[in-house]
């Protein structure tokens, strides 16, 4: 399967309240965006590699949405109809500097920080989607769609309000409780459960 190269990528952040929770933070009443680039995209079973900079790298496993159609002022609806497909995503975080920042592009930004899964057709029912999230073979998250406090649709309705989201991009819809560091020498597997998934060895920069 052709590689996916999406024209941005667009993430949610604090989207399930456990785990907004987990890090002390309070669930958005909007929902709070940020960007990725395409240059931390990576592969199936290519290397997460952990930068110097940062001491703490976490995993963050994700449902994945790839648009299929224009979408500028969309209403949920429409928005619901334009989604192509659904992949794995783990939006690799580093969250010592994601702290130190404020801003998130330094933490969530650097190569190798956004591995993707194949994409597969999308269920018709969205909020039975299941990700889950291991490290070296153990579970370390579990969530559905519909613990999401935004749901899928309603996301790109109001992406859209904001940029025109165009054919082929990806959005990011936030990650369940249960995140952690990963290490050198770790295997971290995100799964949308039938669907998808994304596994990637840990290595450090040079």
């Amino acid at each position: 399967m052709t590689a996916l190269r999406p024209g941005k990528i667009v993430c949610v952040g604090r989207n399930y309240v456990d785990h907004a929770k987990e890090l002390g933070n309070d669930v958005p009443k909007v929902p709070l965006l940020f960007l990725k680039p395409t240059s931390s995209l990576l592969a199936p079973g290519g290397a997460i590699v952990l930068p110097p900079a940062s001491k703490q790298v976490e995993y963050e496993g994700e449902i994945g949405v790839v648009v299929g159609a224009r979408l500028r002022h969309a209403d949920e609806a429409t928005a619901g109809r334009s989604i192509r497909g659904l992949c794995a995503v783990n939006d690799v975080t580093a969250r010592d500097l994601q702290k130190s920042d404020g801003q998130w592009t330094r933490a969530k930004g650097f190569d190798t920080f956004c591995p993707v899964g194949p994409e597969v057709s999308a269920p018709a029912d969205l909020s039975g989607v299941t990700v889950v999230t291991t490290v070296n073979g153990v579970e370390r998250q579990r969530g559905n769609a519909s613990q999401m406090v935004f749901g899928i649709p309603f996301l790109l309705s109001y992406i859209s309000q904001i940029m025109t989201l165009e054919p082929g991009d990806l959005v990011c819809t936030g990650t369940p409780a249960g995140v952690g560091v990963l290490t050198a020498g770790d295997t971290v597997q995100v799964q949308l459960l039938g669907l998808s998934a994304v596994s990637n060895s840990v290595t450090v920069e040079g």
